[in-house]
């Protein structure tokens, strides 16, 4: 075994002038490494005959590992053919059980890199955990991989280690033997670096995921990124006539945008978008959540043909409990300052009326749309032949009775949904129990969506209630992060400066917020994503309250405790396992407690 460090000139040297996003591969210490062994499979029992590797940076060798390595076998004839190493040889030389932690102290805090990667490191693996030794998080690049996507049949017949090394003229000649082999693989993965270099790929992030599926068009244009910040905001792709065509968020805007035009963003529609981008504008935010709403409300703004999200917050509907003399349950598109209790918002109507037939398939309150007065006449209608209508219009209810279902209903709507679960699984397991499965699973469904959206709406509505929550959170870099959120919209971010007084900082945030007025139902200052994205937020861990103006409070019995068996029976539909209606419908036949 031996190590030993060699001052070799840097052979990219003049690539150090380059302007770099992400991890230049310039500051990158790479562990280069190979392997021979007595056969293809570690699981298999083959071992593992000599190990090599080879530590570089910027160009420069900073020192070699080699050793041969006791198998504890006997190698094969063939093996030994090819890669000369004997039974004599390795009789001495130390186990796997002292070479691999020697070999792991070398490459400690290194990017592994080999050729035909899965190969050598799930060896390594396979001994680490065979010792009980917990494997470092190496980064791993797979020289043989990136090949295939560099080397054209013109320059190569194949991306064979042999042929890449003469390609780049390495000054090694591969010969199977581990040291040799590694240093081989230093020269084409150098030479791998100069080649992709004229093509923007000068960090490690680039080169992971290089594809040459994007364009030398879109490389071109990497100079739009040039004057973004290394900062959390949003970014804007604009034509040539000024118009939105796409807009983004990111921690670091320069990094972000600049992998449209590298390496690192190949969706087909993204590259057509940067295809017809001009510029690029760039929106600073003091904190990523800032980022993140914004990026909601400039999508809602500009409506960008390549964003597929979010673009249409409005288009929505609510379940409306109206405030009448004979109250019903109705489908609408807004919420308007009328008293009425409202469900939602829900962004599918076929969804709200699922959920819509729940709450009638539990409630017998009426539903025509007409406006009946106190004291109505008129024949009653199919719902209430069926008995599935408390038929106030015919007199077959009183208003007393009446008020009293539509307070359970509006109880079920605001604070407990037991009444609907209870009601909806006993309906299901009695068509189980007869074998009308598809019957049962068009209940389900029902009653899975109620439940979400009971629990969406009690969760948006104790946050925008609130007519202020001030909270902060330490980020990663180790500022403190403040934001001021009024009714659930999110008013000032800012993150505190250090060695600055936080309590004046926060009092300076909150005098400069956006004043927010409240208004009627669940929403009632931004859209339900964005009150979606800071609760959160506030519900991360290390989130410290500064200021509740009101009362942030959740019901005790409220929906949330549901959500856990229809999560699971949704997860259950949506597995690679063929669904069986019997099993699928099994969670949700007994009552949820």
């Amino acid at each position: 075994m031996s190590s030993a460090v060699q001052g070799a000139p840097s052979r990219w040297e003049s690539q150090r002038s380059f302007d770099e996003l992400g991890r230049p591969l310039r500051d990158i210490t790479f562990c280069v490494v190979d392997l021979e062994t007595t056969g293809g499979s570690a699981q298999a029992g083959s071992m593992i005959t000599e190990i090599g590797a080879v530590k570089v940076r910027g160009g420069e060798v900073l020192g070699e590992f080699q050793t041969l390595v006791n198998p504890r076998t006997e190698i094969p004839a063939f093996i030994a053919v090819l890669t000369g190493i004997s039974n004599t040889m390795v009789a001495d030389a130390p186990a796997i059980e002292s070479a691999l932690p020697a070999f792991l102290e070398f490459a400690a805090g290194t990017v592994l890199v080999a050729h035909n990667a899965p190969f050598d490191v799930g060896f390594l693996k396979h001994f680490a955990e065979q010792q009980g030794r917990p494997w470092p998080r190496f980064e791993v690049l797979d020289t043989a991989r990136l090949a295939r996507r560099v080397i054209t049949r013109d320059d190569a017949p194949n991306c064979k280690l042999s042929s890449l090394a003469r390609v780049f003229n390495s000054a090694t000649t591969p010969n199977h033997r581990a040291l040799s082999d590694a240093r081989a693989t230093v020269d084409v993965l150098h030479g791998l670096m100069e080649r992709l270099g004229g093509l923007g790929v000068h960090t490690l992030e680039e080169l992971q995921t290089f594809s040459s599926r994007v364009t030398t068009a879109q490389r071109k244009k990497r100079h739009l990124a040039e004057a973004l910040p290394h900062s959390p905001g949003v970014y804007l792709f604009r034509d040539d006539r000024s118009r939105v065509l796409y807009v983004g968020t990111s921690r670091d805007l320069r990094t972000r945008v600049r992998s449209y035009f590298t390496a690192s963003e190949t969706r087909s529609r993204m590259g057509e978008m940067v295809g017809l981008a001009s510029t690029v504008d760039g929106i600073e935010c003091a904190t990523a959540l800032e980022a993140e709403v914004r990026e909601l409300r400039l999508i809602a703004e500009h409506r960008p043909r390549y964003n597929r999200r979010s673009r249409n917050p409005t288009k929505v509907h609510f379940l409306k409990l109206t405030r009448e003399p004979w109250p019903r349950l109705s489908l609408v598109r807004r919420v308007l300052d009328d008293e009425a209790d409202y469900l939602g918002p829900f962004s599918s109507r076929k969804t709200a009326e699922k959920c819509l037939a729940a709450l009638h398939d539990t409630f017998p309150v009426r539903q025509c749309s007409d406006r009946l007065s106190r004291e109505p006449s008129r024949a009653p209608c199919v719902l209430a032949e069926m008995g599935r209508c408390l038929s106030p219009c015919d007199g077959s209810v009183d208003a007393t009775t009446y008020a009293a279902v539509v307070r359970q209903l509006r109880d079920t709507l605001l604070r407990r949904p037991d009444e609907v679960v209870e009601s909806i699984n006993a309906r299901m397991a009695a068509l189980a129990a007869d074998e009308r499965f598809e019957e049962a699973g068009l209940h389900r469904d029902r009653l899975s969506a109620f439940v979400r959206a009971a629990a969406r709406t009690q969760r948006l509505s104790a946050l925008t209630r609130c007519p202020e929550v001030v909270a902060a959170r330490r980020e990663d870099d180790g500022r403190w992060a403040v934001h001021v959120v009024r009714f659930g919209r999110l008013a000032a971010a800012g993150a505190i400066p250090p060695g600055a007084d936080a309590h004046q900082f926060v009092a300076e945030l909150r005098a400069s917020a956006e004043t927010v007025a409240g208004a009627p139902g669940p929403v009632p200052a931004a859209t339900a994503e964005e009150t979606e994205k800071i609760l959160r937020w506030l519900e991360s861990d290390g989130i410290r309250l500064v200021e509740v103006d009101g009362e942030w409070t959740c019901p005790v019995a409220g929906a949330t405790r549901h959500l856990a068996v229809h999560d699971a029976v949704n997860q259950s539909r949506l597995s690679l396992v063929p669904f069986d209606d019997r099993r699928g419908l099994a969670p949700v036949h007994q009552p949820v407690r």
